[in-house]
């Protein structure tokens, strides 16, 4: 794990309401030293030394920070009916409730400060990022690592159909936490490799900057474990239409979120989520 030095809130910003306040706002810093002061209050006429308090994250200068958004869940697999394949990969529309999620997904993000827009080469995450680039005027750029793992044999739905109906190798891959134990899947060693390829490509464009990546679950899973060194699938299975959040600077990927939902619900729930 790589760590780096702290920052004042003089060289470095972040996305509006993805970061947490700048250190002022909690401790000042001597700018001339670099130094952290140490501050005091008053009570009843008396100086009281408070100590040196816990800083708050800022964005380190030339970081880049990546909005994760995993789409807005997609049309329902009917069996015998397999969604149309762009590049060999199930490529369904979203769902009545996707449609729903990707408008509120653009209202929690339109006050963002972001640079630029990415969604991979399948619709439902164009579809899912088209309400905030309306709001924000940006035209969604293409880029296609970031495309969900190929399923091999279990293209066009039969994942949620095998995964269902307890298919051995269903088990065998959530066992062993690798995609490739689906008949015809993509390695996991090339898919990580084009995933880790596709970050460093968007955060290389975006130095100082801030921007949103409509993704999927599994390459959005792929991603933070990349940047945690966890196991394959700590991080698969988010929610459709959740924030995830990483800063990238050089080779340290920094996780900030990971699966925030506070837009589509009211409140906390801890109901589980299928794996879509």
């Amino acid at each position: 794990m790589t760590l780096l030095p702290e920052y004042s809130s003089s060289s470095a910003s972040s996305c509006a309401g993805y970061s947490v306040m700048p250190r002022s706002a909690t401790q000042p810093m001597n700018r001339s030293s670099g130094s952290v002061a140490v501050t005091s209050s008053r009570f009843a006429g008396v100086t009281k030394p408070e100590g040196i308090r816990q800083h708050r994250f800022a964005r380190p200068p030339g970081a880049a920070e990546l909005l994760l958004v995993r789409h807005g869940e997609s049309a329902a697999a009917i069996d015998g009916q397999p969604f149309d394949l762009v590049d060999g990969q199930g490529d369904p529309p979203l769902h009545e409730e996707g449609e729903r999620q990707a408008i509120l997904v653009g209202e929690r993000l339109a006050g963002e400060d972001i640079a630029a827009i990415y969604v991979s080469t399948l619709q439902r995450t164009s579809q899912t990022a088209a309400p905030l680039a309306a709001k924000l005027g940006l035209t969604p750029i293409v880029e296609p690592g970031i495309r969900e793992v190929h399923l091999g044999e279990w293209e066009g739905g039969g994942l949620r159909k095998q995964m269902a109906e307890g298919h051995p190798a269903a088990i065998k891959m959530r066992t062993e936490q690798r995609w490739d134990a689906i008949p015809g899947a993509e390695p996991a060693d090339e898919f990580r490799a084009r995933v880790r390829d596709a970050i460093v490509r968007i955060a290389s464009s975006h130095p100082d900057q801030c921007v949103a990546v409509f993704a999927h679950g599994g390459t959005i899973g792929e991603v933070l474990s990349i940047a945690t060194g966890s196991r394959p699938f700590a991080f698969v299975g988010g929610d459709n239409g959740s924030i995830s959040h990483l800063v990238v600077i050089g080779d340290a990927w920094i996780v900030r979120r990971f699966n925030d939902t506070s837009h589509l619900q009211p409140g906390f729930s801890s109901a589980p989520q299928a794996l879509t």
